[in-house]
């Protein structure tokens, strides 16, 4: 049995709920760019760098790390972002 992680399968499932009405943005043959799609979610938020670290749940250096291209986030981390974007009082509450 292949194992899920919870976390993952909770994002997804809201992801679907905020974007229900939205066209997929992706095909099975184009796999986005955690980089590019990265940058577009960061600048949608207008968070400053430590309040979106701290609404991810991550440092601000892996922030800094993400914004240099030294490293990736991950899917999951991408799928909250999305999320934040879509509705920005969510990241007030993750802060708290």
């Amino acid at each position: 049995m292949e194992y899920k992680d919870p976390m993952f399968e909770l994002l997804s499932s809201l992801e679907q709920i905020v974007f229900k009405d939205e066209l997929p943005k992706n095909t099975l043959m184009q796999k986005p760019n955690p980089f590019t799609e990265f940058e577009q979610l960061r600048r949608g938020t207008g968070l400053k760098t430590a309040d979106f670290a701290r609404a991810l749940g991550v440092t601000v250096a892996t922030v800094q790390e993400w914004e240099s291209k030294r490293i990736k986030p991950s899917s999951t981390e991408l799928k909250l972002m999305r999320l934040i974007q879509a509705n920005p009082a969510l990241s007030k509450q993750l802060m708290d």
